[in-house]
């Protein structure tokens, strides 16, 4: 077997900015995906008929078409539309927040719904007003239900975050790109960038289970 992780030692100092960049774009991503699904969720939930078909018809968009798909949509055509040039990084966080939503918003809606009825039926007979009892009772309760759901969420973006060193991101699998371009060492390149994918996926599994034991233990 020919393999010489030494040729590759020179250039591990840039990996830094390369997982710095797949830590960035995880985040931003989270972010977008779960604010936005939270609005799709109650849009679902809506008893207004024309706001849950949009939110329908938003899912069955983004649960439909290839990830990669949109990415480049969005990356190649946002200049052509509307004259902006976005960068990379926009087009990856808009991409991948704006599909996650659609998952995550199911997840929600799940955990709405699976929140005994009773407990919406007696706070209203005692006057409290939908709103609230949507932020305090109903929400905080789906959100508990469903936390497995967006732990796997999140590292399910960590993970597909990889797809946006096809246009031109330096993130993590960019830095492998590039290695392999410059020493013609595919293994070594590629298992590093693997290897790094894997300690952060266990780094974020960790912060899942630490959250569901004291989701659970506040129970």
């Amino acid at each position: 077997m020919d393999l010489d992780f030494g040729r590759v030692i020179p250039y591990l100092p840039l990996l830094k900015n390369g997982i710095t960049m797949t830590l960035k774009f995880t985040f931003w991503s989270t972010i977008l995906g779960f604010a936005w699904g939270v609005v799709l969720s109650l849009i679902k939930v809506s008893p207004f008929k024309p706001l849950a078909w949009f939110g329908k018809a938003y899912t069955s968009f983004f649960r439909g078409t290839p990830l990669l798909v949109q990415l480049m949509l969005i990356y190649f055509a946002t200049p052509q539309l509307v004259g902006y040039n976005i960068s990379a990084m926009e087009a990856g966080v808009l991409a991948f927040g704006l599909n996650s939503a659609a998952y995550i918003s199911e997840s929600i809606r799940g955990g709405i719904l699976s929140v005994d009825k009773g407990q919406r039926e007696a706070a209203m007979a005692l006057g409290v007003p939908k709103l609230w009892i949507m932020k305090d009772i109903i929400f905080p309760q789906a959100i508990k239900n469903i936390l497995p759901s967006l732990v796997n969420e999140s590292i399910a973006l960590l993970k597909d975050s990889s797809m946006v060193a096809i246009i031109g991101v330096g993130d993590t699998l960019r830095w492998a790109q590039q290695l392999q371009a410059k020493t013609f060492r595919a293994f070594e390149a590629f298992i590093i960038a693997a290897v790094v994918y894997y300690v952060l996926v266990m780094a974020l599994t960790s912060i899942g289970n630490e959250l569901e034991r004291r989701a659970r233990v506040s129970d």
